[in-house]
């Protein structure tokens, strides 16, 4: 589907069709949510939903594509300022992710839910991993050899099942404390993070 066109009633249309799945999919499922339910809660005729998607299925790819655009976006911003930085000076304004988690909790809690929308379970671990392998070198503690592949991995799957926790737990730590042990956590096993993205 086409992202790229937009203006600013385009954009907030659609972004009333996003929330009204969201909070139908928390509802009653997403298999049982129509297309007549999304414009009634959104308060929108079907001929204006069918101007920007074919279909429920659409609607929710955009929402992913919308949500995991932005998650990536905090993720690499503060290593466009400082491409690469020791562990040891890792604090919060590395992190915008978190912030960006919990200002979208809304879509994020989705993750709780067993008929939630499509792909949403599989996806957002593979956004993390995606950006450790495309935009991201490692160092280990001493320079410790390891298959780099394999580290990554183990380092996204896991910052994302810290991640899957916080959601699951509906974000009861607060977000500076979570950061903090996500860094104390990194210590363990990095000595560097550069950033090789493109600015």
């Amino acid at each position: 589907m086409q992202h790229n066109s937009s203006t600013p009633r385009k954009d907030r249309t659609k972004m009333h069709f996003q929330q009204a799945l969201i909070a139908l999919t928390k509802e009653k499922g997403f298999h049982s949510v129509s297309v007549k339910d999304i414009v009634e809660y959104a308060k929108y005729n079907r001929s204006t939903f069918y101007i920007h998607y074919q279909d429920k299925f659409e609607l929710a790819d955009d929402l992913l594509y919308t949500n995991f655009n932005l998650l990536e976006e905090s993720f690499e911003k503060p290593y466009r300022f400082k491409r690469e930085v020791s562990t040891d000076l890792l604090d919060h304004s590395f992190f915008h992710i978190i912030s960006s988690i919990y200002n979208n909790r809304e879509f994020y809690d989705l993750i709780n839910y067993v008929d939630t929308i499509p792909k949403l379970h599989t996806r957002f671990p593979q956004i993390i991993l995606k950006m450790y392998q495309e935009k991201f070198e490692f160092k280990t503690i001493n320079d410790l050899p390891v298959n780099m592949d394999y580290f990554k991995r183990y380092t996204a799957y896991g910052f994302y099942g810290l991640l899957a926790k916080w959601i699951n737990t509906g974000f009861q730590t607060p977000q500076e404390e979570l950061i903090k042990e996500i860094i104390m956590l990194t210590k363990t096993h990095m000595a560097s993070v550069k950033y090789i993205g493109k600015h």
